[in-house]
């Protein structure tokens, strides 16, 4: 598999810095090298989303995302073929009609919270990394963001926090960790760790060029 992408998931609670840690290592490594894929992106429209109770939906269950679809997009860029992602547009909660061309590159680089969770899609990375930081902190982060982007007002983005998100962490995304090789604490604070993450990437990226 001399030609075969480096791919890499990137994983942590809502608030945890994944995105920090993400364009880390985009800046680090070169986004030339990296095809890069928000697992955000395959939410499935709202109709979709599985309830959590009567009238609220739970976007922070794994059944939420189209995952499938996540794992074939990339068994193609490991094949050195594009894919085209979908775009989600989280005012609306559906896919817009447009596509996002994502073209093949040496290293896949694929963020999300619940990315762990099935096995198929876990075994197709060559390094796992799970961003931790306190819940606090993810909290007061997850609120600063769905008001400034997604158009959300306090008490909508506490309600989900505390019916969906927080139970969902609990059920889900905390027991993933004991799949990564890389535990990452204080997000993209710990700027050693990063180092050390995109100087492991480099490292593999050289070993499979020479063998190319």
């Amino acid at each position: 598999m001399e030609n075969h992408p480096v791919t890499i998931a990137v994983v942590g609670g809502t608030g945890a810095g994944k995105t920090t840690i993400s364009n880390a290592i985009l800046e680090r490594v070169g986004s030339h090298n990296i095809a890069y894929i928000p697992h955000d992106a395959y939410y499935k429209d709202v109709e979709q989303i599985p309830f959590a109770q009567p009238g609220i939906r739970n976007f922070d269950h794994p059944d939420a995302l189209d995952t499938s679809l996540l794992i074939e997009h990339i068994r193609q860029l490991q094949s050195n073929h594009p894919a085209d992602i979908p775009v989600y547009d989280f005012t609306t909660y559906r896919r817009a009609h447009e596509m996002q061309r994502v073209e093949p590159q040496p290293i896949i680089l694929v963020e999300g919270i619940l990315t762990f969770v099935e096995p198929i899609l876990r075994d197709l990375f060559d390094i796992k990394i799970f961003v931790d930081i306190d819940a606090d902190i993810r909290f007061i982060r997850r609120l600063q963001r769905d008001i400034a982007e997604r158009g959300r007002n306090v008490e909508s983005v506490i309600d989900q926090y505390l019916t969906t998100v927080r139970p969902m962490h609990v059920q889900f995304v905390e027991p993933s960790r004991r799949y990564a090789d890389v535990i990452i604490p204080e997000g993209g604070h710990n700027i050693v760790a990063i180092d050390m993450v995109a100087d492991r990437i480099r490292s593999m990226l050289r070993e499979r060029r020479k063998l190319a």
